[in-house]
């Protein structure tokens, strides 16, 4: 009788430790997730701050730039593509628009010396820039978050509890193709 009831202590005893290990992978899991939520976060934080700067920007080309017309347009829509896009592809997509039009609105803003003199103009490229810095830092870290959390729900035996609970793996915030392309630079003007 005594032995029986040693066996069953033993046995209780792994079962509510397996349990306990189970439900830390568990718990690790939901926190890995919501370090990768977190980490979006911010990244659609700063591009609303970059979507915020650009309205500012526009104004202040058009006064200088009355014949820019079509470019502060595609960049209005463009803005609003980024605003509006729900998916992390689609967040992408809209943030390179966005971002190639940005910099021909600069090769423009290069045939306006007042413009480019101008302090409001000045004070918002400065924001702009460092929002462009915040901007990658933040995909930086949602990456980062997403290749841990990804590597996690696949390593063994945690894909055993990701699987069971629905845990999937996150995208990456990749870079169009366009990204690859070496940007042309004319200082000839």
């Amino acid at each position: 009788m005594k032995k029986r009831s040693q066996v069953l202590i033993i046995t209780g005893a792994v079962i509510v430790i397996f349990l306990m290990y189970l439900f830390s992978l568990y718990n690790g899991l939901v926190k890995a997730e919501e370090n990768v939520s977190s980490k979006w976060s911010q990244v659609e934080n700063q591009l609303q701050r970059r979507a915020d700067l650009i309205p500012n920007l526009v104004n202040t080309v058009k006064g200088y730039a009355k014949h820019e017309k079509e470019i502060l347009e595609k960049l209005a829509e463009a803005r609003s593509k980024l605003i509006n896009s729900k998916t992390v592809e689609d967040k992408a997509k809209a943030d390179e628009e966005l971002s190639g039009l940005l910099s021909r609105l600069l090769v423009i803003v290069e045939n306006y010396p007042d413009l480019k003199a101008d302090r409001t103009f000045t004070m918002l490229m400065d924001e702009l820039s460092g929002t462009e810095n915040r901007i990658a830092v933040a995909r930086k870290d949602y990456n980062d978050a997403v290749m841990s959390y990804n590597t996690r729900i696949k390593v063994f035996p945690t894909v055993v509890i990701a699987r069971l609970f629905g845990f999937e793996p996150k995208p990456y915030f990749r870079a169009q193709e366009s990204a690859n392309q070496v940007p042309k630079v004319d200082f000839s003007q």
